[in-house]
This record gives C-alpha cells, sequence and structure tokens, in this order.
C-alpha cells in the first residue's frame, strides 16, 4: 500500500477526522538515519502526526514544526511537514535500545522521557504560531491529544502507531486524529467515545489489511462518515548543494577563511535526511568571495 492521507468528516460536520498509512514514511527515515526499533518507533509516530497536521494547513508554503525534547535516552525529536504531505525528521540519538515495556511493546515513552512538546506553524506571518505543552507519558499520541485540548481547545483523539519485522524493517505505520467540533452534541461525543474505546491499536487495524478510509470507517461508525480527500504522503527533503552553500555564505568571511586555512575539504550533514555535502577549497573560496 502506497502511504497517503484521508481527510473526512462525520455527523453533520461537528467531526473532523484524518487517518494515514506512512509505511515507506517510516521506513526511508529508518534508512536515512540507521535508528534503533524504539527511535524509529518514536520518530515513526511524530512523522505520522506530523503528515496528518501538515495536512491541515492551508497555504502551499505553509510549514508545521513538530519538536520534542526530553530526558531520556534519544534526548529529543525533530519532523517538519508541509500541507502537501510531505515531511522529514530526525531523532538526536537515533541509536538507543532499550528493554521492552511492561506490556512487551517498545518503550517510547521510557526513550523520550519527560520534557516538552512543541507545535510551531509558519504561515508566512511576522511570527510563527507556537504552543507548548509538557509531555504527559512520552507515548507521543498521549502528549498530542493533550497539546490539542490544552493549546488549542479542540478535544480530540490521537492514535499513533509503528509496528517493526523481525529484522527491524517496518512493518506497518500509520495513525489517526479525531476531533470534535464546539457545537458537537453530546449524543455524537458518546457515540464516538464508545468506538474509541472498541477499536485496537492502529497497527492491528492496518496489520488486518484495513486502509485509512476502513479506519475512519471503524472510528465513525454510527455517525454518517464523509471521505472528503486524499493525498499522497511522503519522506521529502529539500536540501541540496545550492541550499548548503547559501548556509555557508552566511556564516561570513572570517568562519569561510578559517576553514580554507585548514585546507582540507569539509563535509556538511543534513539532519533530515542525513545526506552529506561536500566542499572542497576551492569551492569554499567561491564562496568566501561570495560572502560578506
Amino acid at each position: 500500500m502506497t502511504d497517503y492521507i484521508v481527510r473526512a468528516t462525520a455527523a453533520g460536520a461537528q467531526i473532523r477526522a484524518f487517518a494515514c498509512t506512512t509505511r515507506n514514511v517510516v521506513e526511508r527515515a529508518r534508512q536515512a538515519h540507521n535508528t534503533s526499533p524504539v527511535v524509529t518507533a518514536a520518530l515513526g509516530r511524530l512523522l505520522s502526526a506530523g503528515v496528518m497536521m501538515g495536512s491541515m494547513l492551508k497555504g502551499e508554503e505553509d510549514l508545521l514544526t513538530l519538536q520534542i525534547k526530553g530526558d531520556g535516552p534519544v534526548k529529543g525529536l525533530m519532523v517538519t511537514a508541509d500541507s502537501r504531505g510531505r515531511v522529514k525528521g530526525y531523532a538526536n540519538v537515533p541509536d538507543v535500545i532499550l528493554p521492552a515495556n511492561m506490556q512487551g511493546k517498545l518503550d517510547v515513552g521510557g526513550a523520550i522521557g519527560q520534557g516538552t512538546l512543541r507545535v510551531i506553524r509558519d504561515m508566512g506571518l511576522k511570527e510563527p504560531y507556537i504552543g507548548q505543552t509538557l509531555l504527559q507519558t512520552g507515548e507521543i499520541a498521549e502528549d498530542l491529544t493533550y497539546y490539542f485540548a490544552t493549546s488549542e481547545q479542540v478535544p480530540s483523539s490521537v492514535g499513533l502507531g509503528v509496528l517493526m519485522e523481525r529484522g527491524n524493517t517496518v512493518k506497518q505505520a500509520g495513525g489517526f486524529i479525531v476531533q470534535l467540533m464546539p457545537f458537537a452534541e453530546e449524543s455524537v461525543i458518546g457515540r464516538l467515545e464508545d468506538n474509541l474505546s472498541r477499536i485496537p491499536s492502529v497497527t492491528a487495524v492496518l496489520d488486518q489489511g484495513n486502509t485509512p478510509e476502513q479506519m475512519l470507517e471503524q472510528l465513525l461508525d454510527g455517525l454518517n462518515c464523509e471521505i472528503l480527500e486524499t493525498m499522497p504522503a511522503e519522506f521529502y527533503c529539500n536540501c541540496d548543494k545550492s541550499r548548503i552553500e547559501k548556509m555557508l555564505i552566511s556564516l561570513g568571511k572570517e568562519e569561510i577563511q578559517d576553514m580554507i586555512e585548514d585546507g582540507q575539504e569539509i563535509e556538511v550533514n543534513c539532519h533530515f535526511c542525513n545526506k552529506n555535502y561536500k566542499f572542497s577549497v576551492e569551492e569554499l573560496k567561491t564562496l568566501y568571495r561570495k560572502s560578506r
């Protein structure tokens, strides 16, 4: 199944909902960063959340950033997504190994620990919108549910999951976000809560062969679910050598001169996709002439 996002409404627009399947996105991130299973699960959950929240943006140039900082061994996660289903991300420490948690599952909460979740929406205004909450569990889905309720005052339910193969590749990944509008009726809320209590984990639903549309049909059973749009999702990094050149030029003549005097080629790494860009001394001299 190719990766994609589904947007839906239900109960006469009293509910809005999103679901996605992101196995290829998460596997691409795993390969790029050589992440351990628990870090793949953590980063994969945040990538799935990011790609759905990015699809909520209106403008083509709008950007969403999800940043988790914690006192656990992974230290932090960063994900950036746009409104077109493109997402990228990385973990500060990609190779963390932890024993399974008490449920016998990958201990994402233990890897992240206590800390903060920041949501940054850059919509081309003078200042980006920034919301921040304390992490509740470090399991990411619960933390985003809490964020929506407290920072945006939108009652929401977030489900996220990554299922690993024995060979540590990604078998399934995806998620859902279901949100109640302010005018939602008590009967609608009750039915939704009942549906949520009966649905298994995201990865169980996907591993049974269900599509994101079918996941939403289960979540919104009896609430007249209407699929509005589907959108492809992909791990995408827009870095290239010209962008790295601009970054180096912005460092200024003094910094570039120090690199030139070292007499060695330099290598610059993109955090998001882990690609390396090399610059010879001659190339650095060219950049020096362009800098201020």
